[in-house]
C-alpha cells in the first residue's frame, strides 16, 4: 500500500507520513534514510540547522529510489531570514541535497526582529524560479500566521509544529484548517512519553499495537502530517505501519482527551 497524501495550497501533494531526521547525522542518518525509503516512506524531513542535508542526500542515493518519487522538506534558519540569506541558504540546501528543487521549504522559527515580508518575498521568488515547489512555516502561532497571511505574498502551505496527544493544539488545528494550511507534527510521539500515558497504553493494548503507532494513527486520521524519527529498521517499519491503522470515533475521542498542554520544545528564542 502506498503512503496517503494531502493536497497543499500550491497544488502539490504532501505525503501524510514522513521520516524525521532531527539529531540524525553522518552515516547513521544516511543508513536510516536509505532504510526508510526502502521501507516505503517517500517524504524526508530535514533542516539547515540539523547539519545533515548531505547525509540525507547520500541516503537517497544509496536507496536507489528515484528523486522524482521523493518529497523533501527542509527549513531555513531563524537567524538568516533576510532576503539575501534566504536565497543563499536555499541554494546551499539544493547543493547539499543534490537536487534541482526542494518540495517544501519552511521558515524554521519566527523571528520578530526580521520583517516577515522580506522573508516571504524571498520564498516567493524561489518559487517563481522553481527552486522550491511549496513554501511554509514552522513553530508559528495563530498570531504569526495572521501577520504572514495579511501580507498575501504567496500561499503558506504548511505549518510544522510540535503536536502529539499530550500537546493537542486544537485552536491552532482549527485555524490552520480554516486557512487550508496543512499541519505537520514534529515530536509526534512526545519523545516516547505517549507510552507512559495510561489511557494511550490501555487503548494500544486493546488494539494490539504500540502506543507510538496509536499516536501516529490518531494524528494522520486528523489529517495531520507526521514525521517520526527512528534509527533502527524495527522502529522505522513500526512507524510506517501506523498509517494503516483505523481508529473508531470513540477511540479518536479518547485520544483527544489525553491533552495536558505538555510542550517539550521551547527554546529561548521561541515566540509562543
Amino acid at each position: 500500500m502506498s503512503v496517503k497524501k494531502l493536497v497543499l495550497k500550491s497544488g502539490y501533494q504532501i505525503p501524510l507520513l514522513g521520516f524525521g531526521t532531527y539529531r540524525l547525522t553522518g552515516k547513521e542518518c544516511t543508513r536510516a534514510v536509505s532504510e526508510a525509503l526502502n521501507t516505503g516512506y517517500v517524504h524526508i524531513d530535514t533542516a539547515v540547522a540539523y547539519d545533515n542535508e548531505e547525509a540525507v542526500a547520500h541516503g537517497i542515493d544509496d536507496s536507489g529510489v528515484n528523486r522524482s518519487n521523493i518529497f523533501i522538506t527542509t527549513k531555513i534558519s531563524r537567524v538568516g531570514l533576510q532576503y539575501g540569506k534566504v536565497i543563499e541558504q536555499c541554494k546551499s540546501s539544493l547543493e547539499k541535497l543534490q537536487t534541482d528543487y526542494i518540495d517544501l521549504l519552511l521558515i524554521h522559527w519566527p523571528n520578530s526582529s526580521i520583517p516577515i515580508g522580506e522573508t516571504l518575498d524571498a520564498l516567493h521568488d524561489l518559487t517563481e524560479q522553481k527552486m522550491i515547489r511549496s513554501a511554509g512555516v514552522s513553530n508559528f502561532t495563530i498570531k504569526h500566521l495572521k501577520e504572514a497571511l495579511a501580507l498575501n505574498k504567496l500561499p503558506i502551505c504548511n505549518n510544522q509544529v510540535e503536536y502529539h496527544p499530550l500537546l493537542n493544539q486544537r485552536e491552532l488545528y482549527e485555524y490552520c484548517g480554516q486557512q487550508k494550511i496543512v499541519l505537520t507534527a514534529y515530536s509526534p510521539i512526545a519523545r516516547g512519553k505517549v507510552s507512559h500515558h495510561q489511557v494511550i497504553q490501555n487503548l494500544a493494548e486493546r488494539k494490539d499495537i504500540s502506543a507510538q503507532q496509536l499516536s501516529l494513527a490518531w494524528l494522520m486520521q486528523k489529517q495531520i502530517v507526521s514525521i517520526p524519527k527512528a534509527s533502527t529498521p524495527e522502529h522505522i517499519n513500526e512507524n510506517y505501519q501506523s498509517q494503516f491503522i483505523d481508529l473508531t470515533p470513540e477511540e479518536m475521542s479518547l485520544m483527544e482527551e489525553c491533552n495536558r498542554d505538555e510542550r517539550l520544545v521551547n527554546p529561548p528564542w521561541a515566540e509562543f
